[in-house]
């Protein structure tokens, strides 16, 4: 077992309205806390979204974990081959190296505090998705970047199934 002992100086407070927002509805980030303000400890957003809304398509992290809490609304999760409704107050962690996917569930609204840990410098992937969905840059430059963020695209066909009825 190894012991992850973060190093830095000051608490993180991270006021609502100085945090940077990514996208808009029906898919808007907040971005938090990048693992450089927490000494690599972790890194946190807040995603928005609406009506059946996609978060994220089915993808690992080799060397963290990811937390996921729904901080209100219903939104799908996929842990591993498992579609998971999770409703307000509802936790679902995924450990390094499980395939999982975040959406908003079929015409709802849900609004999710997501953690990974250890830590990842992500706030400019996030920044990337948007340059995607403005048409910037091509989808296919995710491909260049997954080792960057230890984000490895990967397929689901459970997770596939249940998104159909979006």
């Amino acid at each position: 077992m190894s012991l992850i002992v973060p190093r830095f100086d000051d608490s993180v407070v991270v006021r609502s309205g100085e945090a940077e927002v990514v996208g808009r509805a029906p898919t808007a980030v907040r971005l938090l806390a990048d693992s450089s303000a927490t000494g690599g400890a972790l890194s946190t957003i807040q995603v928005a979204l609406t009506e059946g809304a996609d978060g994220a398509r089915p993808h690992r992290h080799n060397a963290s974990a990811e937390l996921f809490y729904v901080l209100d609304g219903t939104a799908q999760l996929l842990s591993d081959e498992q579609v998971v409704t999770a409703e307000r107050g509802d936790l679902v962690i995924v450990p390094p190296g499980l395939t999982h996917a975040f959406a908003a569930a079929p015409g709802e609204n849900a609004e999710i505090l997501v953690v990974i840990t250890p830590g990842v410098e992500r706030f400019e992937y996030f920044r990337h998705l948007e340059r995607i969905a403005y048409g910037k840059v091509p989808p296919e430059s995710l491909l260049d970047v997954q080792e960057l963020y230890d984000t490895w695209f990967t397929s689901s066909a459970a997770w596939e199934a249940a998104r159909a009825t979006t």
